[in-house]
């Protein structure tokens, strides 16, 4: 018995070593990425013509570093992660929607907003998540640099994969901050984008329902 506590403690032990220092190894890493961000938006700065040591710039370059890394956190999620424990058996095949999911996101082509509404709609095939997962799926994806077209497939190609639905069907409505704070600088400009996958692709009927019911004012 006591052979086998210490056996027990000694291999716990090894246990909490490793994953300490795993925590230790990956918070060196994110410092490190962290440092140099920093120093990036330092030489933006500097490159436009501002002083980097003046009082309102000080921690500027820092804190432009850590919003960039909340605004691009996606990067180190994954459907996997978040829906494990979210999907159920249910005998439902009946259209689940959730719509007016809101989401920010960064062109990839300027490093500026976009922003906008999510709207999804899934056939069940024996098999329901959880509602609010699919705000997270959204949340994910539109945490990374980004183009619209792109965001619309991978939110439905995450939910396809993860429920083998009948059909899922993504519409993203976005205003672009590069139309209108650059560019042709249109202010009530908006982007629609729209995926539809299985039954929604093949089924008139199920999309008409589906877009009567989302962009419904």
């Amino acid at each position: 018995m006591n052979g086998g506590v210490s056996e027990y403690l000694v291999i716990e032990s090894k246990h909490n070593c490793t994953c300490k220092q795993e925590k230790e190894s990956k918070e060196a890493a994110d410092s490190k990425k962290l440092a140099l961000i920093e120093n990036a938006y330092g030489t933006i700065l500097t490159g436009l013509g501002e002083d980097v040591d003046r009082e309102g710039l000080l921690r500027t370059p820092l804190r432009a570093a850590k919003a960039m890394q909340f605004l691009t956190k996606g990067y180190k999620e994954t459907t996997q992660d978040i829906l494990n424990d979210a999907i159920f058996d249910e005998n439902h095949e009946e259209m689940v929607i959730v719509k007016d999911i809101e989401l920010f996101s960064l062109c990839e082509h300027h490093l500026v907003p976009f922003f906008g509404k999510a709207h999804i709609a899934y056939l069940p095939n024996k098999k329901v998540v959880g509602l609010s997962k699919l705000a997270r799926i959204v949340e994910i994806y539109s945490r990374r640099l980004q183009v619209q077209e792109r965001l619309t497939k991978q939110i439905a190609s995450a939910i396809a994969e993860a429920l083998e639905p009948a059909g899922v069907a993504v519409v993203i409505e976005a205003v672009h901050m590069c139309m209108v704070m650059r560019g042709v600088q249109k202010m009530n400009a908006s982007t629609v984008t729209s995926v539809m996958l299985g039954r929604f692709h093949d089924d008139t009927k199920a999309r008409k329902e589906f877009l009567a019911l989302t962009l419904k004012k």
